[in-house]
């Protein structure tokens, strides 16, 4: 597949709406969305006091964008990113498309009803992505059109269709969202189109700088087809005249804060300020003179991205060939009596405001929620455009079979790093079904994460294929072939665009009902930093694997900057997700497995996977031989713990978890010597035992059977819990059964050394379980 694509532009009712009917349901749109907010802080009742809020300058600002996206461009195929503060824009077009019952819109910002901002998996209408924290919405249509693509080539039946992103401009502050574009693999994505709301405002304040030239410059040298929309057709119109020419260069090198004022002017001041003081100010002057009020004050503020005919001739210039990107001029608060104001952002009309826009909209303040009459031509286009934008209902394909269990015993000295990619080419040859469904993803790290292998026999993903210049050099390990069917894909050294990518691959199956099993590669101290844009995708309903590898202070050698403290108990406390730290190969591949067969389903979830290049002696593991007695250790393994030593009457209990179980061991060896008897238990996921405290507690629904198998009653002692991570993760399995305890692990910023001496300085070696241990049998 290259990266043209032709698009179906029929419209969607045999004949296109007349500009009249569109500013008429422009008109309504705005209203609505202002009815929204306006209910939900004026009318509905507020027991509380505490502020419920919304976003009604930012829904004007965009709302004949809107308008002429829905009602003259979408396609069925097309899928639209809206900006977080616009979602009454989205509910209210919904709601004239029928998609949405009148019930909602008095529930916006209520327990149950619309949400704050616009969400896949709780708006009760449909939503194409999930936004509201910056940057992720935004970039998000960018993976969702690499998926598409890689499931109509790989599997096919996710059709063609463009990715819009309606973005505002203070949302091009985020880092993450300059990250996206300059990815070298986005220019090739035609189908990707986003539009800009250059209102020049953020929360706080009118941006003093006019910014539009240098974001044309950035997003042009990243490849992108650049197209501005600054002004509507009466002002083009006025500029033609004489004296235009001059007022166009006035009004482009006015500052933004300048240009927002004369939009609180009367016509009077508008004559008095529009003219300046420069050499043209008896031009501007004499040309402004000719107009009546009215037309002055709607000229000035005849922006682009208000004007239907400026932004139907954008949309007409669109190369699909290449990413495109639409800075479209606009108003903060754009027909609103707040608008241009510098502090409107979150500013509310008072109730005397909402009368006065009713009666300059023709709307009926007692009767907000009136739809357009059937009969009448706005009702027929609502109709019309219903029916064409209806989309074929989702048949979820059934996710293929994962094993339980490769059935290899792993021997030798490995690490668990390692075991990751054995682990996937094992799969590949014992179910083919279920590793075709799988996708690798890593930021230029998949070398040194032990995914060679694995990259070498599936190939590298690209939008087109590419020769490898180095195929036949002998001494090049790691085979670089990239073609449209490669099941790893490799981004810059950018974790947030890794997990937005995760985020759309494991999100296919919702999408188009074909399920894909995204598994994504980076070192675990970044992990933090992707976390919110990962956590964001899981909100959204994207599953995936997230393998922070490698990990903790094991990394001795990378010293405090590369050593991760935090990420255990992150996997415990993110919602959506299942985390493990295994500590010998056998359990990364059951627990990878287990993670895998979560994916791509309604009820599935998403996993984290803590691994370490720290090399350790898998006969430690003692899997047992007896099916049987293997099959139940692989059952607590993906429960999140079993016994690894066990005695006839413990004095105390050493609970290791991940690298540090070499130290867990041997730390029991040595009170045996001793004439203490220790059991050890091994725990891979924290937050499963967790979750088995809150059941057994009645503070949450699972099993809880793990607890009475690995941590029982009748062999309760005290406890020495270690890791290599923030100890409080396993300090809660000490009131399983209420006995004393100690937590052990890291809770300072690390120190480059040997592997002994930065254990040592932790406290998480042998010498330090062993003396816990002992402080708590004494």
């Amino acid at each position: 597949m290259n990266g043209t694509r032709t698009i179906d532009l029929h419209s969607p009712s045999e004949q296109s709406p007349t500009p009249e009917v569109l500013r008429e349901i422009e008109r309504r749109v705005l209203w609505l969305s202002t009815a929204m907010i306006h209910h939900a802080n004026r009318v509905r009742p507020n027991p509380t006091g505490l502020k419920v809020g919304g976003h009604q300058a930012s829904c004007a600002s965009i709302a004949t964008i809107m308008t002429s996206l829905w009602f003259e461009q979408l396609r069925p195929g097309d899928r639209v990113s809206v900006k977080p503060h616009a979602s009454p824009v989205l509910h209210g077009i919904n709601y004239l498309l029928g998609e949405l019952d009148e019930k909602y819109l008095t529930t916006l910002r209520e327990f149950g009803g619309l949400q704050s901002y616009p969400s896949r998996s709780k708006d009760p209408d449909p939503v194409d992505y999930s936004t509201g924290s910056v940057g992720i919405g935004a970039t998000a249509p960018i993976w969702g059109a690499i998926a598409r693509r890689y499931v109509d080539t790989t599997i096919g039946g996710a059709g063609t269709g463009r990715q819009y992103s309606l973005v505002g401009d203070a949302e091009l502050d985020e880092g993450a969202v300059w990250e996206a574009i300059l990815d070298t693999s986005v220019s090739e994505l035609g189908e990707i189109v986003w539009i800009v709301d250059l209102n020049r405002q953020s929360l706080d304040r009118v941006v003093p700088n006019i910014a539009a030239g240098r974001l044309e410059a950035m997003f042009s040298a990243a490849g992108w087809q650049v197209i501005t929309v600054k002004f509507g057709t009466l002002l083009e119109s006025l500029f033609t005249r004489a004296g235009g020419a001059a007022l166009r260069t006035r009004i482009l090198d006015m500052p933004n804060p300048e240009y927002q004022r004369l939009l609180r002017c009367d016509a009077e001041q508008v004559r008095d300020r529009l003219p300046g003081d420069g050499p043209d100010t008896a031009a501007i002057a004499s040309l402004i003179a000719d107009l009546d009020d009215d037309t002055l004050l709607a000229a000035i503020r005849n922006l682009g991205g208000h004007d239907l005919d400026a932004l139907r001739a954008a949309y007409g210039q669109i190369d699909d060939t290449r990413p495109t990107v639409i800075i479209a001029y606009t108003i903060k608060g754009r027909g609103l009596p707040t608008q241009g104001h510098p502090q409107n952002h979150s500013s509310l009309l008072t109730v005397e405001q909402y009368e006065q826009l009713a009666a300059e909209l023709g709307m009926d303040s007692g009767n907000p929620w009136a739809r357009f009459a059937q009969n009448s031509t706005a009702g027929r286009v609502c109709d019309a455009v219903a029916q064409w934008l209806q989309r074929d209902p989702v048949e979820l394909v059934t996710p293929p079979a994962v094993p339980t269990d490769i059935g290899r015993t792993p021997s030798g000295t490995s690490t668990t790093q390692a075991a990751l990619g054995r682990a996937l080419l094992d799969l590949s040859r014992q179910a083919p079904e279920a590793a075709k469904r799988v996708v690798t993803v890593s930021p230029d790290v998949s070398s040194t994460t032990n995914l060679a292998g694995w990259l070498n026999k599936v190939g590298v993903w690209s939008p087109n294929e590419r020769r490898n210049w180095f195929d036949d050099d002998a001494e090049t390990i790691m085979h670089w072939r990239e073609k449209p069917t490669g099941q790893h894909m490799e981004l810059g050294i950018a974790e947030t665009n890794l997990v937005g990518l995760m985020g759309e691959l494991g999100a296919t199956w919702s999408r188009w009902g074909q399920p894909l099993f995204p598994i994504g590669v980076m070192y675990d101290p970044f992990v933090e930093r992707a976390l919110e844009p990962w956590s964001y995708g899981i909100y959204a309903g994207g599953q995936s694997i997230l393998v922070g590898t490698p990990s903790g202070v094991t990394l001795a050698a990378e010293g405090g900057a590369h050593q991760s403290i935090k990420t255990p108990s992150i996997g415990l406390e993110q919602p959506g997700c299942v985390s493990y730290e295994p500590a010998f190969a056998i359990d990364v591949e059951w627990t990878l497995l287990d993670s895998i067969s979560r994916l791509g389903r309604p009820d599935g979830s998403s996993s984290y996977l803590r691994l370490s290049t720290r090399p350790v002696d898998q006969t430690l593991a003692a899997v047992p031989t007896d099916p049987a007695a293997r099959e139940r250790r692989r059952r607590q393994v993906v429960a999140g713990a079993y016994t690894l030593r066990h005695t006839d009457t413990p004095a105390v209990t050493l609970v290791g978890m991940g690298a540090v179980i070499t130290e867990t061991l041997t730390a029991a060896d040595r009170l045996a010597e001793q004439g203490i008897a220790a059991d050890v238990v091994c725990v891979t996921s924290p937050g499963l035992l967790f979750e088995a405290v809150q059941a057994r507690r009645g503070l949450a629904d699972g099993p809880s059977w793990i607890l009475d198998q690995v941590f029982p009653a009748d062999r309760a002692a005290p406890m020495v819990t270690v890791l290599d991570g923030h100890p409080h993760t396993l300090a809660f399995l000490t009131g399983i059964n209420h006995v004393p305890g100690a937590a052990l692990g890291v809770s300072k910023f690390g120190q480059v050394g040997s592997l002994d001496d930065v254990y040592r300085y932790h406290g998480i070696d042998t010498d330090a379980v062993v003396r816990t241990a002992l402080d708590l049998v004494d």
